[in-house]
């Protein structure tokens, strides 16, 4: 197998794990607080096939990692006193067995204890990292833009909201919830504002996301084309060598 092979084959590794990235996108255009994700490639140099005559290094395409988009999706009205939208660069903190989490999904409920979680049944962090309980019983439930929970003259706490300075220590888990991978602090976000009875939606904007599906899978197929080209030709030069003896 001849060097534009190995690098074919290594460019359309890519593009497949890109493929699957779109898709996913796709499948999330609808999900609260999804933030759209894209491949990152880079080439990395490799020795080449054996006397091909190839320049060395040979350069592949690989795997770069994920890049994910937190730009702010737009908010929409739900009615629900539990719901909530995050608008400005901050995250809910979710209290969980394996330390906290952190999300844009503010679909939050109560459970029978009264505490507010979210709706895997975890707890929503208050400002000093414990739970927040709630008695329905007390009246209505007011939350004000900086997370101050009240019922009637009385103050429950305040919904925790987090931000890290950089995004890429972010990890997704699972369940629409990210994970810090470092040992980065999440800070205070005192200028981030949190709108009840709202809620944001996935940042995906599914033309464009349609769009890049096509060019994917056009790249994709010229690829195939080129390495099924070059396959050819080396199978001739073969045959003719043959005759040639």
């Amino acid at each position: 197998m001849d060097n534009a092979v190995y690098v074919g084959l290594s460019r359309q590794m890519v593009l497949r794990r890109e493929l699957d990235l779109i898709a996913n996108n796709v499948a999330n255009a609808d999900t609260v607080g999804f933030k759209v994700e894209s491949l990152m490639a880079r080439a990395e140099p490799g020795a080449p096939a054996a006397n091909d005559g190839a320049p060395r290094p040979v350069k592949f395409v690989i795997d770069g990692g994920v890049a994910r988009d937190f730009g702010q999706g737009s908010l929409f009205r739900t009615g629900s006193d539990l719901d909530l939208g995050i608008e400005g660069d901050g995250f809910f903190e979710i209290v969980t067995e394996d330390g906290p989490r952190y999300t844009r999904d503010g679909r939050f409920r109560l459970d029978e204890l009264g505490r507010i979680t979210n709706q895997a049944g975890q707890p929503v962090a208050g400002d000093g990292g414990g739970e927040i309980v709630i008695n329905p019983e007390d009246g209505a439930v007011t939350i004000a833009a900086d997370g101050a929970i009240s019922q009637g003259e009385n103050l429950l706490g305040r919904v925790a909201v987090v931000r890290f300075d950089d995004l890429s220590v972010l990890e997704k888990t699972g369940d629409n919830l990210l994970r810090n991978t470092s040992n980065l602090q999440a800070e205070p976000a005192p200028d981030v504002r949190v709108r009840q009875g709202m809620l944001e939606s996935s940042n995906v904007k599914p033309i464009l996301e349609i769009t890049r599906m096509i060019e994917v899978t056009r790249a994709y197929e010229s690829i195939t084309r080129m390495m099924e080209s070059s396959a050819d030709l080396s199978r001739r030069a073969v045959e003719r060598m043959g005759r040639a003896n």
